[in-house]
């Protein structure tokens, strides 16, 4: 079963940097799922930050291209997605998720926002203050 689990979150100051880390455990590489970085604010629906299309193919959202950048490593079975966030503005205050979500066939990974489709983290929460 693939379990992604998020940490690093925390609390900075307008122009301040934050670096997220998600360990997928129990990873098999596919062409029908792709790894990424979504996000929630409250009262927002939730959106896709970055993910990966195909290994080494980042895609960003409008809102981060420029200040985020996503990258991971990986041993056997395990997958760490990292997410290098820099000139944190407070509308990117929200809770962070990682998940291994559909991608391919048409399915662009930054859209498959569904929480109850694909393996989701718990979230760490990123509060940026101004």
């Amino acid at each position: 079963q693939v379990r992604p689990v998020e940490s690093g979150g925390g609390s900075v100051q307008s122009g301040g940097s934050l670096r997220l880390s998600c360990e997928v455990s129990g990873y098999t590489y596919s062409t029908r799922y792709c790894l990424g970085w979504f996000r929630q604010a409250p009262g927002k629906e939730r959106e896709g930050v970055a993910a990966f299309e195909v290994p080494g193919n980042p895609s960003y959202a409008d809102a981060v291209q420029g200040r985020f950048t996503i990258s991971q490593t990986s041993d056997k079975n395990t997958v760490w997605l990292y997410l290098h966030m820099t000139n944190l503005q407070p509308e990117d205050t929200a809770m962070y998720y990682c998940a291994r979500v559909f991608c391919g066939l048409g399915l662009h990974p930054l859209h498959q926002t569904a929480p109850d489709i694909g393996n989701w983290g718990q979230g760490t929460q990123v509060t940026v203050s101004s």
